[in-house]
């Protein structure tokens, strides 16, 4: 199932939170229930007490790069980096309030940028992304020009910093893992006094389609070993597996093997969650709100059940929640 419905842009975080006079775990939080069918509100500050001693909760330990590059007329995101050096980028058109697609471009074309870097387009990885070289190093690079990546419903430039998690320490993503971004220190050690344990997992985000909704690409992971570990023994002595957004059930499930054991890996995953695969690792989802017709709500969909995730939604629309990495947050549990 892929949800379409009308998202109002009175539903759409335009700012951080902090931004609105909250702090970071102050976001609102939706519960949904598979095995009873309830959907209850809070904040997300009552995560620790709806979880038990014995529930393991998987972070994206992935930090976010300034992955935006701005010329005169273009922005330039850069994606992900293959093997060879060379990036899979986004081409988009600069306008007065963000960016938008850019049919433009030519395999061969050379692109300058800001500080007398030039990027050469080599071929088309897919109707929307560039396969290209930049003549230098490019996370240095990204380091001192880029900015982070901004789409539209976004009114102004926030400061890197507000594209982190407290998690983020490998440097990587395109775009903010943004299902970590409520947990603040507090919140850790409160679900950690409480019993729950904390795992990290990598994978760096590609840039998203916000104006079509595409597949996730491949994207590069690592799930470490003392991770496989934790998740395999909480599901043994009876504990809930929470993936804290859709990029750790996918480097989750890429690494399940058998019944649900999970194995140490690293590498490249096209693994899309859907509910005819359904998921083997993962009991529960912590998330944000996502776009009508996303790919996105077929995993929320393998996890919660069609009727579910269609009926929290509806709730979320009702209730005024806010959507985006900014936004508010959603809690799915199989039981």
């Amino acid at each position: 199932m892929s949800l379409d419905f009308a998202l109002p842009p009175v539903h759409e975080a335009h700012e951080p939170p902090e931004a609105r006079g909250l702090a970071r775990d102050a976001v609102r939080l939706m519960v949904s229930r598979a095995g009873s069918g309830e959907i209850v509100h809070g904040r997300f500050t009552d995560l620790p007490g709806l979880l038990d001693p014995g529930d393991l909760v998987v972070v994206n330990n992935s930090a976010t790069l300034p992955a935006a590059v701005l010329l005169d007329r273009l922005a330039v995101h850069f994606s992900t980096e293959h093997e060879d050096g060379d990036w899979v980028v986004e081409l988009r058109r600069r306008t007065l309030s963000g960016t938008v697609p850019y049919d433009g471009g030519a395999a061969g074309e050379w692109l300058p940028l800001p500080g007398g870097a030039t990027l050469r387009l080599d071929e088309r990885e897919t109707p929307r992304l560039w396969r290209a070289r930049l003549d230098r190093e490019v996370v240095p690079y990204l380091r001192r020009y880029g900015v982070p990546i901004r789409y539209s419903y976004v009114d102004r430039d926030w400061p890197l910093d507000d594209y982190q998690t407290v998690f983020s320490t490998v440097p990587g993503s395109a775009e903010m893992p943004s299902a970590g971004r409520p947990f603040s220190t507090e919140l850790v050690t409160a679900l950690v006094a409480r019993g729950v344990g904390i795992a990290p997992i990598t994978l760096h985000t590609g840039v998203a389609s916000p104006e079509k909704d595409e597949p996730p690409h491949r994207e590069r992971y690592s799930v470490p070993a003392a991770t496989a570990r934790q998740v395999n023994l909480a599901r043994a002595g009876g504990g809930r597996v929470v993936a804290v957004g859709t990029t750790v059930v996918r480097a989750l499930e890429t690494a399940a093997v058998g019944t649900g054991r999970v194995a140490p890996g690293s590498g490249w995953t096209s693994h899309v969650v859907t509910p005819a695969g359904g998921v083997r690792a993962v009991t529960g989802l912590v998330t944000g709100f996502h776009e009508p017709l996303s790919s996105h709500l077929m995993m929320l969909t393998a996890i919660g059940g069609d009727d579910l995730v269609s009926r929290s939604y509806e709730e979320a629309l009702r209730a005024g929640y806010l959507w985006h990495e900014f936004g508010d947050t959603h809690l799915i549990l199989t039981s």
